[in-house]
């Protein structure tokens, strides 16, 4: 067989010893039996236990490589140590709990090799796919709002899968990703950008031996990895959100403004210094907050960019408000609607005003285009080949692949 593999399985593991035998011994026998040429690399996060004589004896047989980590804990931090070790063209990622099953290691490796999917996963939900049957309620419900919560990241049936395949080759720099928790299949789904996601039928079987991982907490990294994904995913989106959280503070602060200085500057003095006060506060906070990055500074220019395109929202919302007003018959009796949606559009418009005039990132542009042409290709994306760290323990070095 070659020596470069053709395909390299990471299995990340904490306290599976009593897994591994049957593990690699059924995942060989699938490989084997398909003609893969596969590598193991089992990165384990120093479990303690027997894992290391069982893979120092398991790797006299098969091509196992076993990484312990000393420094640090985590499943996604695992999976991202194998990927960075993998040689193979493709990569499968993997429980050591056999609830994947190894047999379909070669199945989720095919739609790569045949180029008809970008990214595999090993699905529950799919036609053909199933769970054990004493799979409890709880589990099903948690599976099923995780899966929802996802919706707008992919149309997977089955994205929380820890069972999946990728390219290696499709793998962005891997320090750029910023994993939390444990689902780090759906991390490189959105990162990685692969567009053709395939699933592949399999049966979800309870583990053997060992206790699960999955708690509270871990649900918890899970709604907070969402939102770093959905941030990524629609940068103007949680953009705009910010915007308007922004506006509304601003709002409170004109208000108070108003009020606090009414009975000793009169009406007309009180609105303007309140208005100004908003404008100030909604400039420092958006450029801080809402467009932090752009590489924009706070200078007279901007500020005057920003109050100009508040201005021009605020005619936009008293234009649309009045106009709606007298043309549409439904807003003539209905007032606060006309002003509401007066103030949506012009929130709109102001948002992207803000974005392609007043907080733009040609200073980001204008820096970089003055940067040595070497040190802003070091700055490109480029694949990870990251040397062993210096706390980590490599117990077994790779054996030749069969």
């Amino acid at each position: 067989m070659n020596s470069t593999p053709d395909l390299t399985v990471v299995v990340p593991t904490y306290q599976e010893a009593e897994n591994l035998p049957e593990l690699v011994t059924r995942l060989f026998a699938a490989v084997s039996s398909a003609q893969v040429a596969t590598e193991l690399i089992i990165v384990d996060d120093n479990s303690g236990d027997a894992t290391v004589e069982i893979c120092e004896e398991l790797s006299r047989t098969f091509p196992l490589r076993l990484i312990t980590r000393t420094d640090e804990r985590g499943l996604a931090t695992a999976v991202m140590r194998g990927l960075e070790e993998a040689c193979g063209r493709y990569i499968v990622v993997m429980d050591a709990d056999l609830s994947h099953p190894p047999m379909s290691v070669p199945a989720l490796m095919a739609p790569l090799e045949s180029g008809a999917a970008d990214f595999v996963i090993g699905s529950r939900y799919v036609h053909g796919g199933s769970v054990a049957e004493d799979w409890s309620l709880w589990r099903f419900v948690n599976s099923k709002v995780a899966t929802f919560l996802a919706v707008g990241l992919t149309t997977a049936k089955d994205p929380m899968a820890g069972f999946f395949a990728i390219r290696r080759s499709s793998l962005v720099d891997l320090s750029t990703l910023n994993p939390c928790g444990y689902k780090i299949g759906l991390e490189l789904m959105v990162r990685c950008g692969c567009k053709t996601v395939v699933e592949v039928p399999i049966h979800f079987a309870d583990r053997k031996h060992g206790e699960s991982k999955l708690n509270l907490r871990e649900q918890w990294l899970y709604i907070q990895h969402l939102t770093r994904l959905y941030a990524f995913r629609y940068p103007d989106v949680l953009r705009f959100a910010k915007f308007a959280a922004v506006g509304v503070s601003g709002l409170v602060v004109d208000l108070m403004t108003f009020r606090a200085s009414l009975p000793g500057l009169g009406l007309a003095a009180a609105r303007a210094l309140g208005i100004g006060t908003a404008m100030t506060w909604n400039y420092e906070w958006n450029r801080r907050v809402t467009f932090a990055g752009t590489g924009e500074q706070r200078s007279v220019g901007s500020y005057l960019r920003f109050c100009t395109a508040c201005l021009s929202g605020a005619v936009l919302s008293w234009t649309t408000s009045l106009g709606l007003m007298n043309v549409v018959d439904a807003f003539q009796q209905r007032p606060v609607a006309a002003a509401l949606v007066g103030t949506c559009v012009a929130a709109v418009v102001n948002y992207a005003l803000c974005r392609i005039w007043v907080f733009s990132e040609r200073s980001q542009e204008t820096v970089e285009s003055t940067l040595p042409e070497a040190i802003v290709a070091e700055s490109a994306i480029l694949p990870f080949e990251a040397p062993v760290q210096p706390d980590d323990q490599v117990v077994l070095p790779a054996r030749k692949a069969a």
